[in-house]
């Protein structure tokens, strides 16, 4: 599956479209669900309408409804049961419970993200403080399902993936080129384009498991790294709070700095920093966009449940 493949398979199709205004109808369409889903974020404890959400992007409520499911997966009232307080409670406790069977199991290390495995490497000391030195980064600007992405790989696996903002590419690139100073840049779309569909693959997918794993490369304290290890922990659908990953990785007081480990992740996605909320239930922030958060959240939660419901 190449990234345009991806690109239609979330944006609404239009035959009588080039190729290029296609993309193009595709980022725009993202960014009026951007708007909804921002919306969603700050008012889905009161429910909101069709009519409210359709009216906030000024679409019709029939065209906006195929375009949310196109995106999102999922019908928008089905959606904001997946956001009320009361969902999120349920699945913070029995996330725990299968998060309690793995680590009781013995698991640690690379962990399983959404029927795709992922292994990744750090870096040694001296590797860190030379900050990327001898190291070549390839990167480039694809299609997701949550917008345009910014990738970037080494040969030794992915070391950056973060989403653009409207057209601020060069601020993602600012800050997920931050400690790789040293390194040699260099923009290459199509080296790293075969890594983008295999992280967004349905379960079941011939890209979900019969590729080789997709391999990150890490760069970060000997704290950060155990926060991104329990990260990858969290099942697809599930949630975990700050407080939770401290107990887990035996500092049970450091769930501040957890917050810090888990706001200064550089593989965003792959490492799901997402599935991170309050002990409340509230959603919590997110580097990339609330907005973002809420669709990943609702995207995941839908797949979940369908994939319960035929197994």
């Amino acid at each position: 599956m190449t990234t345009a493949e991806i690109t239609d398979m979330h944006a609404p199709s239009d035959s009588g479209r080039r190729p290029d205004s296609t993309r193009a109808a595709g980022r725009s369409d993202y960014a009026r669900m951007g708007q909804a889903l921002d919306m969603l974020a700050t008012t889905f404890p009161n429910q909101p309408s069709l009519a409210d959400l359709s009216a906030h992007v000024g679409l019709s409520e029939y065209y906006f409804q195929r375009m949310f499911i196109r995106w999102v997966g999922v019908s928008p009232k089905k959606f904001l049961q997946h956001l009320t307080l009361a969902e999120a409670k349920r699945r913070l406790r029995e996330s725990a419970s299968v998060l309690d069977a793995a680590y009781d199991a013995g698991l640690s290390g690379p962990g399983r993200l959404h029927d795709l495995f992922v292994t990744f490497e750090a870096m040694t000391p001296g590797e860190y403080k030379a900050r990327g030195q001898g190291l070549t980064i390839r990167y480039g600007y694809h299609e997701t399902p949550f917008g345009e992405c910014l990738l970037m790989a080494t040969e030794r696996g992915v070391c950056g993936l973060g989403f653009i903002a409207g057209d601020a590419r060069e601020a993602a690139y600012a800050k997920l080129s931050r400690g790789w100073e040293r390194a040699q840049f260099v923009q290459d779309d199509v080296a790293v384009a075969d890594i983008v569909p295999r992280m967004f693959a349905k379960p079941g997918q011939p890209t979900s498991g019969d590729l080789p794993p997709i391999r990150l490369l890490l760069r970060g304290s000997r704290f950060q790294l155990k926060v991104w290890q329990a990260l990858l922990e969290i099942p697809q659908g599930g949630l975990t709070t700050y407080q939770d990953i401290a107990h887990r990785i035996g500092l049970p007081a450091a769930s501040r700095a957890v917050g810090n480990a888990n706001g200064a992740n550089p593989i965003s996605w792959l490492i799901p920093c997402h599935r991170v909320i309050r002990k409340s239930g509230e959603l919590g922030g997110y580097g990339w966009g609330l907005g973002r958060k809420v669709a990943m959240i609702g995207w995941e939660a839908a797949r979940a449940e369908a994939s319960a419901q035929s197994s």
